[in-house]
């Protein structure tokens, strides 16, 4: 019964058959960054997810609207999983984290594309169905279960997946106003943090040229890393 409430409460209305998803394939690293506290009191802090030299990518085993997705320097949250639910196996919000990375940096672009402040990557997925958002989440969970990155799961994938295709997700997806690029101050710590990636961390369109050695002070901090 209570994986059962769990999934109702997820799920809203959406639906993606999990069991039918494709397995795709990941590549690259994925790093996660801390650089500051918890904002209006939601979450932990405030994360960001940094490409490096071997950047994270996810090859879809079905064919969409883009086959190959590289994410970009983002904010993120990992997965949005409501409190009750967190302690359940399969339900952290870093749980699935290279799966929650694609699935967020797709809306970060459409975000971007639809006020207007996209790169030409971004723009791309300006023209995906929401659908399609929420059926690419399905299967980047089951290709991380199927490269062995984490364990097989009854019910959190399929919960998820019904997750992001319901009417919260598609109201976010559709919401105007939201491009977030990364703070000045945010870029300084991750540079101080991890020089070596200065050439990629430009998040802003047209602005991945090398930056100016960071001055002295905070650093972020490396929360996750998971390498493939």
């Amino acid at each position: 019964m209570r994986k059962l409430l769990v999934l109702l409460a997820l799920a809203g209305c959406g639906f993606v058959d999990y069991k039918a998803a494709p397995v795709g394939k990941f590549e690259g690293a994925l790093f996660v960054m801390w650089v500051d506290e918890s904002q209006r009191g939601l979450g932990d802090g405030s994360f960001v997810f940094v490409p490096t030299a071997d950047p994270l990518r996810f090859t879809r085993g079905a064919k969409g609207t883009v086959q190959v997705i590289e994410p970009a320097m983002m904010y993120t949250d990992g997965g949005s999983i409501p409190q009750m639910a967190q302690a359940m196996n399969g339900f952290s919000p870093w749980g699935y984290a290279p799966a929650y990375m694609v699935h967020d940096w797709l809306f970060v672009a459409r975000k971007c594309a639809l006020d207007g402040q996209a790169t030409p990557a971004e723009a791309v997925v300006a023209e995906m169905p929401f659908i399609e958002s929420a059926e690419i989440a399905a299967e980047a969970i089951k290709s991380l279960i199927a490269a062995g990155k984490v364990q097989p799961n009854d019910v959190a994938p399929q919960a998820i997946s019904y997750a992001v295709a319901g009417p919260v997700s598609r109201q976010l997806w559709n919401k105007k106003g939201g491009c977030q690029r990364i703070k000045p101050e945010h870029l300084a710590m991750i540079r101080r943090a991890l020089p070596s990636v200065q050439p990629v961390m430009e998040a802003a369109p047209g602005k991945r040229r090398m930056a100016a050695p960071a001055p002295q002070g905070p650093v972020a901090k490396v929360v996750q890393v998971v390498g493939f």
